[in-house]
């Protein structure tokens, strides 16, 4: 088993309640998703407006391929205006686990995100991680970095 980690750091010229009152609304997901994935919320919209522990949030995406997937992520852990971690549930990966992390620095806030990861279907799915999945992966956040940037640019 291969396990997998990404990183992004991104300043964001906001304060710390700004930040994560936007951050912690999943209500916001799509709105920082490539709109070429169809990312779609299905679980009960008045269910999402607040995040908190144990919070099941389910979607439908298409990743790759334009082939839709269900994907079920918990909020696993929640320290109010420090951290959050969504852990997949059910879903595309063999293990998802994602810690967003909140710092004020002098200029606004420090966001970093890291995605520890694990590919299913052995060898051949780390193949495909080589090929094409790694990348699409980091396309996510930089798509997110851009469009974050140009939503709160002072």
């Amino acid at each position: 088993m291969y396990f997998h980690s990404i990183k992004n750091v991104q300043q964001l010229p906001m304060n710390l309640e700004e930040a994560w009152h936007f951050f912690s609304s999943p209500k916001n997901l799509p709105k920082i998703t490539p709109p070429d994935m169809g990312f779609i919320i299905t679980s009960d919209k008045t269910d999402v407006e607040t995040m908190y522990a144990g919070q099941i949030i389910t979607y439908i995406l298409k990743p790759m391929f334009n082939i839709p997937i269900k994907w079920m992520t918990e909020i696993s852990h929640v320290k109010d205006k420090e951290y959050f971690i969504d852990e997949q549930r059910f879903g595309p990966y063999k293990l998802w686990h994602h810690k967003h992390s909140f710092v004020k620095t002098p200029t606004g806030v420090e966001m970093t995100d890291v995605v520890n990861y694990v590919i299913p279907f052995g060898f051949i799915g780390e193949i495909a991680h080589r090929l094409f999945l790694k990348k699409r992966i980091e396309y996510i956040f930089t798509y997110r970095t851009k469009v974050l940037n140009e939503m709160f640019r002072q």
